[in-house]
């Protein structure tokens, strides 16, 4: 049976997985401040409150976590972590660090330890710069999964054959362009032919 206390507990363990507090989950996340705060959980009379399913869909889209990641937290379960490659996103735009098609190859990657995940392929890239706020800020770790399908509203890392790799969301994608959003509103969006693409992986996971 589904209890108040395992929903709550789920709440914050989402925001302290992310370094946040459940205020600064909830402020992320484009709600109020206070939406998780003790005392909104129930009333003076002891009846409990429970947070709104758009108040859930909410953080677990500024988190870029599933909901299936949820309900592991709502279970409680402890997760089985591997050992995953990272490396810059800077240094990801140079040469020798992804094979042909688009998985990570060759030296020069640290690792960091993450929940298991059905894409073997799965790498990580830490951020650098301002170009990405207010969703990636400087040294936040981004885990990407290559070998799943990117769909339009996905956020999204893109390598072109120049070697610019960036972060985006993808806006999107025909048999000839692909249509990128920019993160940060200050920065204009791109759009490119799909012969100077290189790849468009999907993020899955933010650490922030």
């Amino acid at each position: 049976m589904l209890t108040h206390k395992q929903i709550w507990d789920a709440i914050d363990a989402l925001a302290a997985r992310h370094g946040l507090s459940p205020s600064g989950l909830a402020k992320q996340a484009g709600l109020d401040p206070t939406t998780f705060n003790k005392s909104k959980r129930g009333s003076a009379g002891g009846k409990l409150r429970w947070p709104s399913t758009e108040s859930l869909s909410k953080i677990l889209n500024a988190t870029s976590s599933s909901f299936d990641d949820f309900v592991a937290l709502v279970e409680n379960r402890t997760a089985k972590l591997r050992m995953v490659p990272l490396i810059g996103l800077a240094q990801a735009g140079q040469g020798g660090f992804f094979d042909d098609a688009g998985f990570p190859a060759g030296s020069g990657w640290e690792e960091i330890a993450f929940p298991d995940t059905t894409d073997e392929h799965a790498y990580a890239l830490e951020i650098a710069g301002d170009s990405m706020l207010p969703v990636y800020r400087d040294g936040d770790r981004i885990v990407v999964a290559p070998s799943m399908l990117a769909r339009r509203g996905d956020r999204v890392v893109v390598k072109t054959e120049t070697g610019e790799v960036m972060a985006k969301i993808l806006a999107r994608m025909t048999a000839q362009r692909v249509e990128l959003k920019s993160l940060n509103p200050s920065f204009e969006d791109r759009n490119f032919l799909l012969s100077e693409i290189v790849f468009v992986h999907r993020i899955i996971w933010a650490s922030q």
